[in-house]
């Protein structure tokens, strides 16, 4: 046989070789000088726009107006402006450092809050110095939210490939993004009322979560204007805490669950204790063959011969909720709202009754479980709060999980981010297992997916596309 023909243009591609080594070197050279400018230039801009204030910045804006008009002193009296408003500008910086007060805080956070409801909390100040201080404002401080330079390399903006060249080039918005992204919760700032000397007042503060996880605040800072009211100066205060914000919730009416009662192994303490567990029925004498663990000493001792407890099985219902974590950046908002569909339905068919087994693939597999004393329906919030896209694995990971609890399950809703062939496998398997289903599939666009090994179900099957997920979810 003849060796396969090779074309002129891949003999000399130029996409293979050190040359393609060369030009990846130079792209990652040149990001990370985007990197470090984009970086200084947000630390400018936040410093500024702390220290000024909008009478700052009228300010300074007439002082450099006056400067460019008043260029030619004998065609334009407006240096005489500049000078003036130029001598203001820095008598107010010279006088900032001497208006930082002596102050004591104390915050009263909850441990809990949610995505997009409003969070209020109380914060105790007390003036430790000798003067009065007025107009002072009070700053709740995050966490840098600037990308690490890693993150900024490897972390495309959703869309960015749609962008023109000079956009993709020179990654603007892709660092806009990372940044609002990294902004945890928004908090306006604090206006305290005047505080005599020794004084103290408690006042309402108020932050609106953006991002499920833990959202943590580093301190206070207090600012105090100058003299002058165009600059202030800021005093940080260290005042560490963490708040847990809990995924987004979607109102949704109750729906009656698929699938019936089934033997569990261990009964109702199967996930706290280890061993088998029944429920308590009777007394009965002893057979050959009772393990020794089961006799009841008092009624042996009191008729004379060996007496048993006698046990039964338990059958209850058990569900499994399926969460799809395997996805990349680019999708992060379908894996947010697939998260808070979760968090919707685990909230919403929470049943005392009944299991509810969370599944889920991140650096290991896990399934938590709640209901029937085992566990709270907050514990699963609070590690739906917590979880990450899992990009290190393939789908196929979470097959065996499934596996391993289908032979128990009365029923399974799984909630997918993408309808391909790997997923459609898990949903064959189950049904090949007889377990009944609901599959929940959240898709960016409106477009109606093939229900695939779906069409023997459909009422089974629904398409979530972003934007209308509250109402497809109000008419399940």
């Amino acid at each position: 046989m003849s060796a396969p023909q090779t074309s002129f243009f891949s003999r000399r591609n130029p996409l293979k070789g050190p040359k393609a080594r060369h030009l990846q070197e130079r792209g990652t050279y040149f990001k990370r000088y985007l990197y470090r400018n984009y970086r200084a230039f947000a630390s400018i801009t936040h410093r500024f726009g702390r220290r000024l204030t909008l009478t700052g910045w009228v300010t300074l804006g007439g002082s450099v107006t006056a400067a460019a008009l008043g260029a030619d002193t004998n065609a334009s009296l407006s240096y005489q402006t500049f000078a003036l408003l130029g001598c203001l500008v820095l008598a107010s910086a010279l006088c900032t450092p001497l208006g930082r007060p002596q102050l004591s805080l104390e915050r009263m956070a909850p441990r809990f809050g949610s995505v997009g409801e409003t969070l209020r909390y109380r914060i105790r100040i007390r003036n430790l110095g000798s003067k009065r201080q007025n107009a002072l404002k009070l700053i709740e401080e995050q966490p840098d939210p600037r990308p690490s330079l890693q993150e900024f390399v490897q972390t495309p903006e959703p869309g960015e490939e749609r962008r023109n060249w000079f956009d993709r080039t020179y990654c603007y918005y892709r660092w806009r993004w990372l940044l609002g992204r990294n902004i945890r919760a928004r908090i306006p700032e604090l206006a305290v009322p005047g505080l005599p000397a020794g004084g103290e007042c408690t006042l309402t503060a108020e932050l609106t979560p953006v991002r499920r996880g833990v959202l943590r605040l580093t301190g206070t800072t207090v600012a105090c204007p100058d003299p002058f009211g165009l600059f202030r100066s800021l005093r940080k205060i260290p005042l560490a805490e963490s708040i847990l914000v809990l995924p987004k919730r979607h109102a949704m009416p109750r729906f009656a669950l698929p699938g019936a009662m089934k033997y569990q192994l261990g009964g109702v303490s199967l996930a706290s204790s280890v061993g088998e567990s029944e429920e308590f029925v009777s007394l009965r004498e002893y057979r050959p063959g009772d393990p020794l663990r089961r006799m009841h000493w008092k009624s042996f001792a009191k008729m004379g011969k060996p007496i048993v407890k006698e046990y039964q099985e338990e059958f209850f219902v058990r569900h499994a909720l399926v969460l799809d974590t395997f996805c990349q950046p680019a999708n992060e908002a379908v894996f947010e709202e697939a998260v808070s569909i979760a968090a919707s339905l685990a909230w919403t068919i929470q049943d005392q009754d009944s299991l509810l087994d969370l599944m889920f693939v991140g650096p290991d597999a896990y399934c938590f479980t709640s209901g029937r004393g085992v566990g709270h329906i907050e514990q699963m919030l609070e590690i739906l709060a917590s979880v990450q896209m899992c990009r290190e694995k393939d789908f196929v990971a979470l097959e065996p999980l499934v596996w391993n609890h289908a032979a128990e399950l009365s029923g399974c809703i799984c909630v997918f981010i993408a309808w391909d062939p790997p997923r459609q496998h898990l949903v064959k398997g189950l049904l090949a297992r007889r377990v009944p289903l609901r599959v929940l599939v959240v898709s960016e666009s409106a477009e109606a997916l093939p229900m695939g090994v779906m069409e023997g179900q459909p009422e089974n099957f629904h398409v979530l596309p972003l934007g209308h997920v509250a109402r497809k979810l109000a008419a399940l």
